[in-house]
């Protein structure tokens, strides 16, 4: 809910703060850049301090990130709020999926991961409809204070019943020293598995990711001329077909291993197809159109967990944290490009405003995008599966990709 919560308030923000596009779209690549910038370092934090002090933090620090949101009137404070809300977003999920691995059967965790992230989804829903209703009436600041109060309120909760491991579990291997920190670092990215997993999650999740987050509903509203509220419902039918696609994708996951690197390929292609048949219409695009948008694009979340599943068969466990870490930057990364170079190329537009034939343009800046990843995915695959050929005896390793 606080990742996405800005997506609902983009074209408030802009008159608020008297943002352009380029600075409004600074908003979310901020956090979004702080968010990728600390999935390293918190997956080295996590052997060391455990998932549920990360969790409470991450929840009070986007809980402060919220209010500081509520009260500000200058651009420079409202950024600065996102940058809290990025902060305390990264040390929340790789946190929750290291308590996945330590209460579950391996044959199950492919499965819970993609529920989690669907859990996660449904706050989407929670900016949509309540946070909008009240953004859209009593203003700007009940909003965004309510949405501070929440996050208060889930690290009360967490603290009282979340627990790192079962009870009688051995406790995790003490920290290692900076040198073998470093290494660890550099033996995940060297391993071709991780860069499956990177890649796999930079290019099934972008796209929904800054349709979400940012320029969804003024791309609606603006190129469409839908409502505001009925931009903010179709990002409610994106968390609601993923709930239907996530279990589905996890299953896939856990019975067909050898063949996740043609599920990710799947939805990027998917995406980039639904996205060409919109961009080819002129506006404003028939309705139906839009909504199959958001079901293909509602795909792309549970399509960037299969990246943590390459992560977590292709390393041994003292590197679980780390590869996991390093895949979770890959979505994000593309997010903020993205998202900044869309705000750019609305920014200098012949008029620089917002107009459906600027947003056309803008969102043409995926294409590079795709083409590196599936580049990328196809690459790693290959010398991922020449490794696991060379070394199938060990039960770390999934056979194949």
């Amino acid at each position: 809910m606080h990742r996405s919560s800005f997506g609902v308030a983009g074209l408030q923000a802009a008159e608020r703060f008297d943002a352009s596009p380029t600075a409004l779209s600074g908003f979310v690549v901020l956090q979004l850049l702080v968010y990728a910038l600390l999935q390293v370092p918190v997956g080295m934090m996590l052997d060391r301090f455990g998932a549920r002090r990360l969790i409470t933090a991450g929840a009070l620090t986007m809980a402060t990130g919220q209010l500081v949101m509520a009260l500000a009137t200058e651009l420079p404070v409202a950024i600065a709020a996102r940058v809290l809300v990025g902060a305390g977003d990264a040390l929340t999920f790789i946190s929750v999926l290291s308590v996945i691995g330590a209460w579950f059967p391996a044959r199950r965790i492919p499965l819970l991961t993609q529920l989690t992230g669907l859990l996660g989804q449904f706050g989407q829903i929670l900016s949509a409809v309540p946070l909008a209703a009240l953004l859209y009436g009593p203003g700007w600041t009940p909003a965004f204070v309510s949405a501070a109060a929440l996050g208060l309120a889930v690290a009360i909760a967490v603290v009282a019943v979340v627990r790192d491991r079962p009870d009688g579990a051995p406790p995790p291997a003490r920290g290692a020293p900076p040198r073998e920190i470093l290494h660890g670092l550099r033996s995940a990215w060297l391993e071709p598995g991780t860069r499956l997993g990177f890649y796999t999650h930079m290019g099934t999740q972008f796209s929904g990711t800054v349709f979400a987050l940012l320029w969804g509903v003024p791309y609606l509203v603006v190129g469409h001329g839908w409502s505001a509220s009925a931009a903010s419902g179709l990002l409610t039918l994106l968390v609601i077909v993923g709930a239907v696609a996530a279990p589905v994708l996890g299953e896939l996951t856990a019975r067909h291993p050898t063949r996740r690197s043609w599920i990710a390929i799947g939805v990027i292609v998917s995406t980039a197809v639904a996205w060409t048949a919109v961009l080819l219409v002129p506006p404003p695009a028939p309705h139906w159109l839009l909504v199959a948008l958001a079901v293909v694009l509602s795909i792309g979340g549970p399509g960037s967990v299969v990246g943590f599943d390459f992560a977590r068969t292709f390393n041994p466990d003292h590197r679980q944290g780390t590869a996991v870490g390093i895949v979770n930057q890959g979505g994000f990364y593309a997010s903020l490009l993205v998202a900044l170079t869309v705000g750019m190329l609305i920014g200098h537009s012949g008029s620089g405003e917002y107009t459906p034939e600027s947003f056309r343009i803008a969102w043409v800046v995926q294409y590079p995008v795709w083409a590196a990843t599936l580049t990328g995915i196809l690459v790693a695959r290959r010398k991922a599966r020449r490794r696991a050929a060379a070394r199938r005896s060990s039960p770390q390793v999934a056979p194949a990709a």
